[in-house]
């Protein structure tokens, strides 16, 4: 079929929904529990959304021809709602449910919400998860910060590190005799960065690409590392929190007041 055939399919479509003759509903929708209830108030907000765009249209159909469409429809839409659980708006959605807020809001104009009762209760719910997520981070946070200090403690304690007034530790895995970057400079390296427990979270070494960047521009504890170690050398960075991302924290692996390491060459200074 010619994309030109697809599109004018694709409006006909739209505009066979436009107007569907609506039928009686199939029942009473029961909530057992939270998911239920987001479910059907997501489903709903989206035949909602979709019905003020079709009801322009002044064609009907019959009803069988409306549910069967309709169908359809809240098939592609649940789609978009397990993406917005994916990306952690809300921690599940039952499809099920999801379709029949759908169905009786698009095909059989019978609903238990209203736009503004669904909008509110669903904007209750997230603020809910988000207090819930919000306190388990703080306590995560505490928890990663205890656990790199002691682990900061007992590395420093070692001969081979050195332990700056920052907090920065290092190990001198090579000594360069290149020029010593400022931080006007840029700089180009290879590293390979884990967490405390060796889990991998960024290598250019792994890429097989070093990367190149102005020494402000990083986290503190390289910035640091960077004016203090010749071109040609390669140190293990042991980095507080406080010198790298903080509490807030980096994706999905570096969690928040994470400590980190990284081994760090610095093949060129490049000047300005």
């Amino acid at each position: 079929m010619k994309v030109t055939n697809l599109l004018a399919a694709f409006t006909l479509l739209v505009m066979v929904m436009a107007s569907c003759t609506k039928v009686p509903n199939t029942g009473k929708m029961d909530f057992a529990d939270q998911t239920d209830s987001v479910s059907y108030a997501l489903g709903y907000l989206q035949a909602a959304n979709l019905k003020q765009q079709f009801e322009r249209w002044p064609i009907e159909v019959d009803s069988a021809a409306c549910v069967g469409l309709a169908k359809t429809l809240a098939k592609q839409e649940v789609k978009k709602a397990n993406i917005e659980h994916l990306e952690g708006m809300f921690n599940e959605i039952d499809e099920a449910v999801f379709m029949k807020g759908f169905m009786n809001e698009f095909a059989y104009n019978k609903s238990y919400f209203t736009e503004t009762t669904a909008d509110m209760y669903l904007r209750k719910v997230m603020e809910s998860l988000k207090a819930v997520k919000d306190a388990e981070r703080a306590e995560k946070a505490v928890a990663n910060l205890a656990e790199g200090q002691k682990f900061l403690e007992e590395n420093g304690s070692r001969a081979e590190v050195i332990t700056t007034a920052s907090g920065l530790q290092y190990e001198i895995i090579k000594e360069g005799n290149g020029p010593i970057a400022t931080t006007a400079d840029r700089v180009k390296c290879h590293y390979h960065g884990t967490l405390i427990d060796g889990t991998v979270f960024d290598s250019s070494v792994e890429r097989e690409q070093p990367a190149t960047f102005g020494v402000t521009g990083v986290i503190k504890g390289w910035t640091e590392a960077l004016q203090l170690m010749p071109a040609g050398s390669k140190w293990r960075l042991y980095i507080p929190a406080e010198l790298a991302y903080g509490e807030r924290g980096s994706g999905a692996k570096i969690g928040p007041n994470t400590a980190l390491i990284f081994d760090l060459d610095l093949i060129e200074v490049v000047k300005k």
